[in-house]
């Protein structure tokens, strides 16, 4: 038995920061309060700062199997712990691609021998991530697969698209799709705009996001498959989103904590760590996602964390890889939105935490009582300069570094269990 003590309890569930304690019993909360806190064999005390549910975060790149010199389980996990990300969702982007039982159950072994986090994979959802031929959806579910994706791979063959839809609504799967235009967004590196223009970098147009998004939606009003875009990024895309909620289909969207916090012009003088996929927007872009965050229009924010060796990123801007370590940087980041005013916790940690979960059906993103304990105790106002150094990922590849920050991870709790801090 555990008692956190002297704590700002941030609920997403209730939409309540309030002062109080939280008693863990085992490996789930027991209770929590407001008034006096009960006798406990352990106590913490929190002096003052914000308990939350721990991270739950969509879309996840670890290089087990095919490239481990950029981030292994191992290192993945701790810096989860150290970011306050208790569940990690990874993507099947790897080398081999996840598209059969025994990739499967090679990366949940060595998950579960190497991480002090909980590890929730996706598979692909064609074979190969080559948009041709369905994987064996009901196999990979029953491996413990939690969402199929090809994820920057677009299929572009609408009928083998709609086959694997057709296929995973009837076994209840959830697909997750990477909403981009393959035709247009083919060779981009930046928005399209003035700025690219000067900066006389191929570029890609918003509307491609929103012509996928467009026909995705067709599709998933046809099939009645539970789908996610895994990032939306331009307003231009949040119309077809509503629409698609408002016709009460079952349709849900995350987008990237790097394009709510930064815009194209950071790119400046062709800083590679700044690349990502989709590319950086605009200013207004930027401002309407953090308002469809708030609003509840776009569900989940999540790091799309994807390690890049310096190899990878010590290039011209156009053949530079794209992608970005998030897992430690999620939260500070995440707290820029806060401490601007135009998020609350709450509402942050519904993004982070509550509404991931209920996408994927784990019962983690709550503070009730039989909620499991994993847990991110936080001060929202302690203030550092991002180091990439000093990151636990094996690659360092932060578009945060040297940045002035606030908010840093004080412990973390895994299943009752403190997987970091003092």
């Amino acid at each position: 038995m555990t008692l956190i003590t002297n704590i700002r309890l941030i609920d997403p569930e209730a939409g309540t920061d309030t002062p109080g304690w939280l008693r863990i019993e085992g490996d789930t909360i027991a209770e929590t309060g407001t008034g006096t806190p009960p006798a406990a064999k352990t106590v913490i005390d929190g002096r003052g700062k914000c308990l939350a549910p721990g991270i739950v975060d969509i879309g996840v790149k670890i290089g087990e199997p095919g490239d481990r010199h950029k981030e292994s389980f191992r290192s993945a996990g701790r810096a989860a712990a150290a970011g306050g990300v208790t569940t990690i969702v990874t993507r099947p982007d790897t080398a081999p691609a996840i598209d059969t039982p025994e990739v499967l159950e090679f990366v949940t072994r060595r998950a579960r021998e190497d991480t002090p986090v909980r590890i929730k994979p996706m598979a692909a959802l064609t074979k190969g991530r080559e948009g041709r031929e369905m994987v064996e959806i009901g196999f990979l579910l029953d491996a413990g697969a939690v969402a199929f994706s090809d994820v920057d791979r677009v299929t572009e063959n609408t009928k083998v698209l709609s086959r694997c839809m057709t296929y995973a609504r009837s076994l209840g799967a959830l697909i997750i799709a990477h909403p981009q235009d393959p035709g247009l967004s083919s060779g981009a590196a930046v928005t399209s705009g003035k700025f690219a223009s000067l900066r006389g970098l191929p570029a890609v147009t918003p509307m491609a996001e929103r012509m996928a998004l467009d026909r995705d939606m067709a599709l998933v009003e046809m099939t009645g498959v539970k789908y996610h875009a895994d990032q939306i990024t331009t307003a231009r895309a949040l119309p077809a989103l509503e629409r698609a909620k408002a016709n009460g289909l079952d349709v849900t969207a995350g987008v990237s904590i790097h394009h709510l916090t930064l815009n194209e012009f950071d790119v400046g003088d062709y800083r590679t760590f700044f690349k990502f996929k989709p590319p950086l927007r605009s200013e207004d872009d930027r401002v309407a996602l953090v308002q469809a965050v708030a609003s509840g229009l776009i569900d989940v924010i999540c790091s799309m964390h994807t390690p890049q060796d310096e190899e990878s990123k010590r290039l011209p801007f156009e053949e530079a890889a794209s992608g970005a370590v998030g897992l430690e940087t999620l939260l500070p980041a995440a707290l820029r939105l806060y401490h601007s005013g135009d998020l609350d916790l709450p509402t942050l940690f519904r993004a982070l935490s509550l509404n991931p979960s209920r996408r994927l059906g784990l019962e983690t993103g709550r503070l009730s009582a039989g909620a499991p304990a994993d847990l991110v105790l936080f001060d929202p106002e302690a203030p550092f300069v991002m180091n990439r150094h000093e990151l636990r990922s094996k690659s360092k590849n932060t578009p945060y570094d040297g940045a002035r920050m606030q908010g840093k991870v004080l412990a973390t709790f895994v299943s009752g269990r403190q997987v970091f801090g003092d």
